[in-house]
């Protein structure tokens, strides 16, 4: 690829890495190097004996922890800061709470509501913010509410199929009819959630018995004390207050949230941007499965298999342009010219990077348009490249609400 980190470009004429760096306005050339890495040593070399003022991420900060919270849940968590960004000078509000609890931060900061996410600068007085708080421990099953729900459900659908009209309980051997039976996981949910969705894990068992064995299964349960949790809180008050730098903080996943003077905000680093940081250079070339010629007429084409000449004929143009292309940027840059300007010469094969939330009824719309499957009731044509992407957050998202996504599927593949 054209460069790596800290100013190393690839000089064509030469066939060599070229190292520079830009030091209190000035640019360094460290020579030409015959492989990448002698030439990214040459510029940590530089910049370990003249340390900036300018930062991208913070060692200092990095190794800390702040709060956070389970969205599903709401309780409360620890995550790692990932980065601390610089955004630019923005103008600030201030938001303050029945509880006493006063955030300030820029118009476009994401703060979690009981609704879910909203721009700070779109609520107003009387709409509700959660904050953190404290509430007495309930009995907490070693599953969480929702799966626990979840599982529930399934297993209430299994019910007629698998308890015939008249039926043994497995547990008092006697027989009853169906409407007198339940479905009981043999192995409890809470000592192996891997036998939750497993047929062969359920029996049928009477009223009598079921209950019983229910009860002895709340010995599973934790119980007493306090636990952390995010809660409602009115918003009392929304009143400019002046304007300055801003910072981004990004924390490891997979709540990007973090507490903030005592309310819950998004982590708020969404898309890299150019016109704060410099981008690095990482660039998109299609892999060999890639479909590459597109046959027939607009709106009914479809793409096919490209010969191995064409796939590096593409290749090949892409590397090129994309080497000169972040040569022109980081020329520009040394030059002193503004990052905002000099990105204008970056094509869209340039990778970038953020955070999104979403609930699982955009995802769904999301994937319905982004997606091809034969099983859809609604065709979608998809773009290769947005399609893996799509491909990638479907498998997390299978993962995370395997009964919702059961139930996509079933209907269509089209949200509710």
């Amino acid at each position: 690829m054209p460069a790596a980190k800290g100013g190393v470009t690839w000089h064509k004429k030469a066939e060599k890495w070229r190292a520079q760096v830009r030091h209190k306005g000035e640019v360094h050339h460290l020579g030409l190097h015959e492989t990448r890495e002698a030439a990214e040593a040459a510029v940590a070399e530089f910049r370990a004996l003249h340390p900036g003022k300018r930062t991208r991420k913070l060692d200092s900060v990095r190794r800390n922890h702040v709060r956070c919270f389970d969205e599903r849940t709401l309780l409360a968590e620890r995550a790692p800061i990932v980065d601390v960004m610089e955004s630019g000078v923005k103008k600030l509000i201030r938001l303050s709470t029945a509880s006493g609890k006063q955030l300030r931060c820029s118009r476009d900061h994401a703060i979690l509501t009981p609704d879910g996410w909203r721009k700070a600068g779109e609520l107003a007085v009387g709409d509700a913010v959660m904050v953190g708080g404290t509430a007495a421990r309930p009995s907490e099953a070693l599953v969480p509410p929702s799966l626990r729900r979840g599982i529930g459900v399934w297993t209430a659908m299994q019910r007629n199929r698998l308890i015939d009209e008249l039926d043994v309980c497995y547990l008092c051997s006697r027989t009853f009819p169906r409407e007198a039976l339940q479905l009981d996981h043999v192995v409890p949910v809470a000592l192996d959630l891997g036998k939750a969705l497993d047929e062969k894990n359920l029996q049928p068992a009477c009223e009598d018995c079921h209950a019983a064995k229910s009860a002895d299964e709340q010995a599973l349960a934790k119980r007493g004390g306090k636990v952390a949790l995010a809660k409602a809180d009115l918003v009392t008050a929304i009143a400019d207050d002046g304007e300055e730098m801003t910072y981004d903080l990004a924390v490891e996943g997979p709540w990007h949230n973090f507490l903030a003077n005592g309310i819950v905000v998004h982590n708020s680093y969404n898309e890299e941007s150019g016109r704060y940081r410099e981008l690095q250079p990482v660039f998109y070339l299609p892999a060999e499965e890639r479909k590459l010629v597109q046959q027939g007429r607009p709106g009914r084409y479809e793409f096919v298999e490209g010969t191995p000449e064409q796939y590096g004929t593409a290749t090949g143009a892409m590397e090129a342009a994309y080497r000169e292309a972040y040569a022109r940027y980081q020329e520009m840059l040394a030059a002193g010219v503004a990052r905002e300007v000099a990105r204008a010469v970056l094509p869209v094969g340039l990778f970038s990077s953020m955070y999104a939330t979403c609930n699982a009824r955009s995802l769904m719309h999301f994937l319905s348009l982004r997606t091809k499957r034969e099983n859809s009731a609604v065709p979608s044509f998809p773009q290769r490249e947005i399609e893996m992407v799509a491909e990638q957050m479907e498998q997390h998202w299978a993962g995370l609400m395997p009964l919702t996504h059961a139930a996509f599927e079933k209907h269509g593949r089209v949200a509710p």
